[in-house]
C-alpha cells in the first residue's frame, strides 16, 4: 500500500495517510527550488513571487488567494515544446487550470489545448485559441457539445464510447440526418472531424511504479484486452463523415519515469498493426496523454522533461520498428506539469490551537473549498511562513481550513515556527493544478481570486467571488 497521493487519476483507493510525521526541515525559512515557483525567493524576510511581495499582494487583493507566476507557467510551456521538438504536438490539459488568460499564454507559447467539456472548449475559443489546435475529450460528451465543436472546426475529438461514435456519425450526416454540424462556422462545408480512439491499455502508472494487467476497471476508453477497441476503430472507419486519425492512451498521473509508457505504447501499437492489417490504414497520430509528475514535498523526484521526451521518442521509434509501422506523430498532454509548480496559495492565520502532546492546529481563512485534494486524495503539500522569517524552533502543525468538516485539512503534517501567530501569512506551494479548478462553494464560501505576477506587477486573472455572486443564483 502506498502513502503517496495519486490525484486526478483512476487510482486512489489505496492511498493512506502518513503513519508518522516527517522529520522537521533543517531550515524552516528555506524555499526548495524543486517545489516553489522559479520566481520565488525571500526579500527582507518575506516571500516574494516574480518580484511581488506577498504582504503587498495580501493587502491589495486579500486572502485566500492563488498567486500565479506568469513566467514560470510560460517557461514550462517552452520546456515541453523544446524537449519534444518539431514533429511532436504538445497540448495543455485545461482541466488542471482553465481561464482565458492562461489559455492565451498557452497559445502564444505554441501549444494546443486539451478540453474536457464544452465549457473548457468555449473558454479556449474566447481566449482566441485556433479551433484546429483544440482536442475535445470527455467520457460523456453531449450532442450539443459535439455539434458545437465540429461546427467550430475542432482539431481532434477523442471518442470514449460506442454511443459517442454513433452521435458523431449522426451529426456528420452518415445516418440520414442533414448533418448541420459538418458546416464550418462561416457556413461553408467543413472537413471531416479527426477522431482519436481512446484505449485502455491495462497499464496504470504513478510515480515510479506501474502495474500492467489484462483487464481494465474504469470509466474511460475502450479496452484493448477485450477487443472492444478494435470494434471502435471499425465503427469510426465505417462512418464516411469521420476520419480515424489515431489512437489515444492515458495511463495515470504523477508519473516520474517512462517505464509504464513503454508497455502502454507496445500494446496500443499492436492495435495499430491490427488496424493496418484489417483495413489497410496507417494511423497518423499516437497520443500518449499526460500525467507527468511534479514535486510537492521534499523527496519527490520527477524526471527532467528532456529525459522523459527523449525516452518517449525512443520508445515510439523502437516499438514502431518492431511492429513494422511508420512512426506516427507523437502527442502529449501535460497539465499539472505546466500549471502546478508556478502557483502558490496565500492564506492568513486565524487561530493557533495547541493539542497537547500531538500537534498544533493552524486554522487559515481558506480550506477544502479551495483545495479539496488533501481531503479527497490524501495529497501532500509544502508550506512556509510567508510574511516574515523566524528563528523559532519547529512546531509540528496541521494546516486546516475554516469549514465545518473534520477532514478540512490543507497540509496534514507541516512544521511551522513555534512563534507563528494570528495574522501571519502562510503560503502553500504547487497549488496551480486541480485546486482552483476543483474549488467549490462549500459552506457558501466564495472562491478565491487568481492573481498573476510578473516583474513585480500583479494582474487579476479570475476575480474573487462574493456572497452577492452566490445569492444571485438563488431564485428562492
Amino acid at each position: 500500500m502506498s502513502r503517496v497521493a495519486h490525484p486526478a487519476g483512476p487510482r486512489h483507493a489505496d492511498v493512506l495517510p502518513a503513519e508518522h510525521p516527517p522529520m522537521p526541515p533543517a531550515d524552516l525559512n528555506a524555499l526548495d527550488a524543486g517545489i516553489w515557483p522559479r520566481g520565488a525567493q525571500r526579500a527582507g524576510g518575506a516571500l516574494t513571487l516574480a518580484g511581488a511581495d506577498v504582504r503587498d499582494l495580501a493587502r491589495e487583493f486579500g486572502t485566500p488567494m492563488f498567486v500565479l507566476d506568469e513566467e514560470d507557467f510560460r517557461s514550462r510551456c517552452r520546456d515541453f515544446r523544446q524537449a519534444f521538438g518539431e514533429g511532436t504536438a504538445v497540448f495543455y490539459a485545461a482541466k488542471a487550470f482553465c481561464s482565458r488568460g492562461v489559455l492565451r499564454w498557452v497559445a502564444e507559447e505554441g501549444l494546443g489545448v486539451d478540453a474536457c467539456t464544452g465549457g473548457e472548449f468555449e473558454v479556449a475559443l474566447q481566449a482566441g485559441v485556433d479551433p484546429a489546435m483544440i482536442t475535445l475529450h470527455g467520457s460523456n460528451k453531449f450532442t450539443g457539445e459535439l455539434e458545437r465543436a465540429i461546427g467550430a472546426g475542432v482539431g481532434h475529438i477523442v471518442v470514449d464510447s460506442f454511443e459517442e461514435i454513433a452521435r458523431l456519425a449522426y451529426l456528420t450526416g452518415d445516418m440520414g440526418a442533414p448533418g448541420p454540424a459538418r458546416r464550418a462556422a462561416d457556413g461553408s462545408g467543413g472537413q471531416r472531424p479527426k477522431i482519436l480512439v481512446r484505449v485502455t491499455s491495462g497499464v496504470e502508472a504513478h510515480t515510479h511504479e506501474f502495474v500492467a494487467t489484462a483487464h481494465d476497471d474504469q470509466k474511460f476508453g475502450f479496452s484493448l484486452s477485450s477487443g472492444v477497441a478494435d470494434e471502435a476503430a471499425r465503427r469510426v472507419l465505417a462512418s464516411p463523415g469521420l476520419e480515424l486519425a489515431g489512437l489515444h492512451s492515458h495511463i495515470g498521473s504523477q508519473i516520474y519515469d517512462t517505464a509504464g509508457f513503454e508497455v502502454a505504447a507496445h500494446r496500443v501499437l499492436e492495435l495499430a498493426v491490427r488496424i493496418a492489417a484489417e483495413h489497410g490504414v496507417q494511423l497518423a497520430e499516437l497520443n500518449l496523454g499526460g500525467g507527468f509528475g511534479i514535486a510537492y514535498v521534499p523527496g519527490d523526484d520527477p524526471a527532467d522533461i528532456k529525459i522523459i521526451a527523449q525516452n518517449l521518442h525512443e520508445i515510439l521509434r523502437a516499438q514502431c520498428a518492431a511492429a513494422g509501422l511508420a512512426v506516427p506523430r507523437l502527442t502529449v498532454e501535460p497539465g499539472r506539469a505546466i500549471a502546478g509548480p508556478g502557483t502558490v496559495t496565500l492564506y492568513e492565520v486565524g487561530t493557533v490551537k495547541d493539542v497537547d502532546g500531538l500537534r498544533t492546529y493552524v486554522s487559515v481563512d481558506g480550506g477544502m473549498s479551495d483545495n479539496i485534494r488533501t481531503a479527497l486524495y490524501g495529497a501532500e503539500y509544502t508550506c512556509v511562513l510567508a510574511s516574515r522569517e523566524s528563528a523559532a524552533p519547529p512546531m509540528l502543525s496541521r494546516l486546516v481550513g475554516r469549514h465545518c468538516e473534520s477532514g478540512d485539512i490543507v497540509v496534514r503534517d507541516a512544521y511551522m515556527p513555534a512563534d507563528l501567530a494570528v495574522g501571519d501569512l502562510v503560503a502553500v506551494a504547487a497549488t496551480g493544478a486541480y485546486c482552483r479548478s476543483m474549488a467549490s462553494n462549500y459552506n457558501h464560501v466564495p472562491r478565491p481570486p487568481v492573481v498573476a505576477v510578473r516583474d513585480g506587477s500583479a494582474t487579476v486573472m479570475l476575480r474573487r467571488e462574493t456572497v452577492a455572486d452566490l445569492l444571485a443564483l438563488d431564485e428562492g
